[in-house]
């Protein structure tokens, strides 16, 4: 019954994942009217599951065995760090606020970890954490540094704005193109939230729990994603093509560099700091962070992962887990 239960839950959240993961990936495409939604529905999976079998290892492996001692996974364990992942996530969206699903998935291990007295407190704080703050704050400077030269748009920049008009037929293929390559960056890291836990409490191996966990995603893309597609779509369109498709090179590279070191990371939050780099290009550095949204965002990915971890520990207490 309880790994009933574990599958559903599982299977729940890697559906969300994918829902949400699908916006980010193909929004400048599907927005700018290069790609259709069907198309757009048919290439995410496929990129996803590519991401997953080719990069998708380490972070698994950092996620099943880098914070805790697989020892101490078994059903009972990784059944609560989804339940209090999900229940963060779900806060999240309650408050309207993107959130990561690596930062609250890593705070529900390190949660087991402390309730076990056995958390490898050293990848946490020497590895993850300060690539929390280090890859963000590169998103924000490379997008800031990639378009200072074109925003605000003036005589000087003129020439920039007429080379993208004239190889505007190329940008659609570039565009289509990234929205594949933000899919593989996503599958090679955000898949291995679920497969990670199951991996170290040696539920299945890690190349089958990305092999069957991924497709996941692109279920939960076709039958949740459609709403995030459409609002991501028509949202991102002001940026322009050329912004959107940009913005997403830059926040998939930085995401596929943590795959490749194992570190969980959010691309929700690479994108978010692209977009405020934007953002303060456009309207100013202190209107940009004045804004209640950005304040608000904040606070909440701060609280969400200390929450995740807190509530697992409770719930382990409260059950008298023992591994």
């Amino acid at each position: 019954m309880k790994l009933i239960i574990l599958t559903a839950v599982i299977i729940f959240f890697a559906m969300n994942m994918g829902a949400s993961g699908i916006a980010p990936a193909f929004a400048a495409a599907y927005g700018g009217k290069l790609i259709r939604r069907r198309t757009a529905f048919i290439l995410f999976p496929v990129f996803v599951v590519i991401g997953a079998l080719a990069l998708g290892r380490n972070v698994s492996l950092t996620l099943g065995k880098g914070l805790i001692p697989p020892a101490y996974l078994n059903v009972d364990t990784v059944l609560i760090i989804m339940i209090s992942s999900a229940a963060c996530l779900f806060l999240a969206n309650v408050l309207k606020i993107p959130q990561s699903t690596s930062q609250v998935t890593v705070g529900a291990i390190a949660g087991a970890g402390m309730h076990f007295q056995h958390l490898y407190s050293k990848a946490l704080l020497a590895k993850i954490l300060p690539a929390w703050v280090i890859l963000p704050v590169l998103s924000f400077a490379l997008t800031f540094v990639l378009f200072r030269g074109m925003y605000p748009p003036r005589p000087a920049n003129l020439r920039v704005y007429e080379k993208i008009l004239v190889h505007e037929r190329k940008l659609t293929v570039v565009a289509v193109a990234v929205s594949c390559y933000v899919a593989f960056a996503i599958g090679s890291n955000n898949v291995a939230n679920a497969v990670g836990p199951l991996s170290g409490a040696g539920i299945i191996g890690v190349l089958p729990g990305l092999l069957s966990i991924a497709p996941i995603f692109g279920v939960g893309a076709l039958c949740m994603g459609k709403g995030t597609l459409e609002t991501a779509g028509k949202g991102i369109v002001p940026l322009g093509v050329f912004t959107g498709t940009l913005v997403s090179f830059v926040t998939a590279t930085l995401l596929i560099a943590a795959s490749i070191i194992g570190i969980p990371q959010s691309l929700v939050q690479l994108n978010v700091f692209a977009l405020l780099a934007v953002s303060c290009l456009k309207n100013g550095h202190r209107s940009t962070l004045d804004m209640h949204v950005t304040k608000k965002t904040f606070v909440v990915w701060a609280i969400t992962p200390v929450f995740s971890m807190v509530m697992t520990y409770c719930l382990l207490y409260l059950f008298n887990t023992s591994r």
